[in-house]
């Protein structure tokens, strides 16, 4: 079953700075709200406990500044200053912060490491897809994905991600691509199969987050 938002009645704190937040976040709670849904957000959430950060980074989602879909788990970084905010960003843009990710994805792929370069772009009816599968497709975009075999099992394989550029879905859409598609997604997955239904999310948690502090010395890095 997929968790209601009124089990987060609190959040999971990992650690506390005056500059910033690292919250492990649950699958199924919304990151911030949108136009399709008004249930309780990881935003509300937060501003419950730390309403100062309301007037940081963007409105609609104060002190994000990168999010996990509804039903991911793990680690995020808040900012909460607004030059912070300004430098983390900045850090996600040029790539000198990194995140990882563990997947459950069927079959095995091959190599058993290597690097995913497609471009993504999102067609007429929303979905994200791998250009070159389907034609000329406008505004395109550089996606490019890492990832590393820790665990074969007799159908799935437990894999490290590291997603070197930032596109909606890419990690799913590009797992896909390789035909070892996350277990549990109903959207980008193989439909034909149920496995990960009971838990109602997919098999996808960013497990560590490594950024560098306003003096630009020390790295964080925090691992779930």
């Amino acid at each position: 079953m997929n968790m209601g938002v009124d089990n987060f009645l609190k959040l999971d704190i990992i650690f506390e700075h005056q500059d910033w937040l690292i919250i492990n976040k649950p699958a199924g709670l919304l990151v911030h709200p949108d136009q399709h849904h008004r249930e309780k957000t990881l935003v509300d959430l937060v501003l419950e406990i730390y309403p100062e950060i309301k007037i940081i980074g963007q409105p609609a989602r104060p002190g994000i500044v990168h999010r996990l879909d509804k039903d991911v788990s793990g680690l995020m970084v808040v900012a909460r200053s607004q030059k912070f905010y300004d430098h983390i960003v900045k850090q996600f843009t040029n790539g000198r912060a990194k995140k990882e990710y563990l997947v459950l994805v069927y079959g095995r792929p091959e190599p058993s490491a290597g690097k995913i370069d497609l471009p993504l772009a999102r067609t007429k009816d929303g979905k994200i897809v791998v250009v070159q599968y389907h034609g000329k497709i406008k505004n395109q975009k550089e996606a490019i994905t890492e990832y590393e075999t820790i665990k074969n099992y007799s159908q799935y394989s437990l894999l490290k991600i590291r997603p070197l550029t930032g596109r909606t879905n890419q990690i799913r859409v590009h797992l896909r691509a390789i035909n070892c598609p996350l277990v549990g997604d109903r959207v980008y997955g193989f439909r034909d199969k149920n496995e990960g239904d009971e838990l109602g999310r997919i098999f996808l948690h960013a497990a560590y987050l490594g950024f560098y502090d306003l003096n630009n010395i020390h790295l964080v890095k925090i691992n779930n």
